[in-house]
């Protein structure tokens, strides 16, 4: 969701019109300190209708003048997450976090090209945001092996994932410390 910042990626939501929700994490690549999820509904009513609190000593002469985000879900004492996700946009502003986001797809497409490069790795799947599925040419016990090497060091946390029996690692680049060194 965060790289739909960037009007090049945009293509990727084809077809999101005929979804009923969207959901997407700017924790987890627009620069917002955990926890932050941002939700579209085509239909807020649906939400508010599950999650409607109103008892008595909660009404008040304002109702239904704006929405009211306690009914959008379970909890009436909560964060106002919201807060966090506008100082980074109002910080950052549109062409930094474009700026941003390109640089790691950009830092993702360049350890791709390391891999394949590398007689001894190979790339799972198709790189196009800032994930990187590899693994080494072999079997899955060298992989897993590869990953507790890689992780047990502490420099840098990669999790793995299997499709069709196939065990890889996941390498994301997601954090504003990432650099091509």
């Amino acid at each position: 969701g965060s790289a739909f910042v960037c009007p090049e990626y945009r293509y990727l939501m084809s077809g999101v019109d005929r979804a009923d929700s969207f959901n997407f994490n700017p924790h987890k690549w627009m620069l917002v300190n955990f926890d932050c999820s941002a939700l579209w509904l085509k239909q807020p009513r649906w939400v508010i209708d599950t999650f409607n609190v109103d008892p008595l000593y909660l009404k008040h002469d304002q109702q239904g003048s704006a929405p009211d985000y306690r009914h959008w879900q379970i909890p009436l004492g909560r964060r106002f997450r919201a807060l966090k996700l506008w100082f980074v946009m109002r910080l950052y502003g549109v062409e930094n976090l474009q700026k941003h986001i390109r640089k790691h797809i950009a830092l993702a497409h360049l350890f791709e090209r390391l891999c394949t490069e590398d007689e001894r790795f190979e790339v799972v799947e198709e790189v196009t945001m800032g994930l990187v599925c590899f693994r080494l040419k072999g079997t899955n016990e060298i992989n897993e092996e590869l990953l507790r090497l890689i992780n047990g060091r502490g420099k840098i946390h990669l999790v793995p994932s299997k499709i069709d029996d196939v065990y890889f690692i996941r390498l994301a680049i997601c954090s504003r410390f990432s650099e091509e060194s």
